[in-house]
Order: structure tokens, then sequence, then C-alpha cells
């Protein structure tokens, strides 16, 4: 959990640098790609995890 909040942390501030600093909007890409790998990560992680535990 500490990694996911870190890299949505460090999406964050990619993005914010992309949009602030004139020329950098790469930077706002890696931000959203980074966050998008991260959120897609944690659902399957999630997913898989909650379909280990079958109600019995």
């Amino acid at each position: 959990m500490a990694v996911f909040l870190f890299l949505i942390l460090i999406a964050v501030v990619l993005g914010l640098i992309g949009i602030v600093a004139d020329g950098l909007g790469y930077l706002l890409v890696i931000g959203i790609a980074l966050l998008t790998a991260d959120v897609a990560f944690f659902t399957a992680r999630w997913v898989r995890r909650s379909r280990d535990r079958a109600i019995r």
C-alpha cells in the first residue's frame, strides 16, 4: 500500500511540474501514464485478492 501511495504522489508531482513548467509537457504525459499503470496494477491485485477469499 505504501508503494501505491508513493507512486500516486510521484505521478501528481510530475503532472504538476508538467503543467507549470513551460516546455515540459512530456512530464505531464509521464505522470498520467504512471498514474494509469499504478491504478490498473492496484485494481488487478485487489480483484485477485478478493477472488482468493471465497465465501464459505
